[in-house]
């Protein structure tokens, strides 16, 4: 069997049967869907049930333990060569598997990954793919760029033997999940192959941590990279990937992190916090190389972040809000 579709499930009720859809909607067959009800108190484990008997994948229940465990009892459960995990309230374009597939037998690497396209749940935004080569075995000695992929589980489809190999699993009950595992899997794939297309559909929802209000949650991105970097550390790769992981922090701590809190309030002590970090981590990242790799936007957002000037961003942010841009 080729794939393996691990879709968590927790309260979706409105969102799983689309979802579930679009899986049973492809092309290719060589697959099985394995839906983990990760303790729903909605009708959302009931609708998994109803679906199974349905459609004749499988269903696992078991008590709530955040998106990271209910992957993992997928991981455990999966036969597939290749995992894909699918998120419950997104949705696959119908030739997402038959077009991995076909990559597979082409060019053979332990990682796919390939790009997705927002949507608000009315419209869909502009879609985005890494700048990378494509359709050809990559490693990340030969493209430590790799690193700075987005992080995100849902646009890569990864050999089953990565995970039960190295004993990588993700994080049970925490933010910013994938940063912790992503960017370990890229270290120790033999290849990665980057495709062009556009195939997950990500959906944003009240209630994702990009739309979340509870604010003092973004710290648990300061403890996702204190894993994360003490990892590449403790197996001797920090320096060696250092500008890259300098990058990634500057990506994810400083900027996104910060930019979640300033839109909600410019004056929390998160902000210190979050510069704070990346200085005693990186204290030469002023001078990082690939700074100037960074978006008009993203420079822009920097250098208002570098002169504190909070409540500035907070009003452009409001109006990119209000008009759309």
């Amino acid at each position: 069997m080729k794939f393996s579709v691990i879709v968590p499930v927790y309260n979706v009720e409105n969102y799983l049967e689309a979802c579930i859809s679009s899986v049973i909607a492809q092309s290719c067959r060589d697959y099985e869907l394995i839906l983990v009800d990760d303790g729903s108190t909605d009708s959302s484990g009931v609708l998994c049930d109803r679906l199974a008997e349905q459609y004749h994948c499988r269903v696992i229940h078991q008590e709530n333990g955040g998106l990271g465990a209910a992957r993992n009892t997928g991981i455990e459960a999966a036969q597939g060569d290749y995992l894909f995990f699918l998120d419950s309230d997104d949705f696959i374009s119908p030739d997402t598997l038959q077009g991995l597939s076909t990559e597979i037998d082409q060019v053979p690497a332990d990682i796919y990954t390939f790009g997705f396209v927002t949507s608000d749940g009315t419209r869909d935004i502009a879609p985005f793919v890494d700048q990378l080569p494509y359709h050809q075995p990559l490693t990340l000695h030969s493209h430590p760029e790799l690193l700075l992929a987005l992080p995100n589980a849902w646009c890569r489809a990864v050999r089953r033997t990565l995970f039960l190999a190295s004993n990588i699993r993700f994080p049970s009950r925490v933010w910013y999940e994938d940063i912790r595992t992503t960017p370990k899997l890229t270290a120790l794939a033999q290849t990665i192959d980057v495709l062009p297309n556009t195939w997950y559909h990500y959906v944003q929802r009240e209630g994702s941590i990009t739309r979340n209000s509870n604010l003092t949650r973004n710290h648990e991105i300061i403890d996702a990279f204190e894993d994360l970097l003490g990892w590449y550390r403790t197996r001797g790769l920090f320096d060696q990937y250092q500008t890259q992981l300098e990058r990634l922090c500057i990506d994810h701590v400083y900027l996104a992190a910060s930019v979640r809190v300033l839109r909600v309030d410019p004056t929390h002590p998160l902000l210190k916090e979050f510069r704070d970090y990346l200085q005693s981590n990186f204290p030469n990242y002023r001078n990082s190389p690939l700074l100037e790799e960074l978006p008009r936007s993203k420079q822009l957002a920097y250098t208002l972040l570098e002169r504190k000037h909070y409540r500035l961003m907070k009003l452009l942010f409001s109006l990119k809000d209000k008009f759309g841009q």
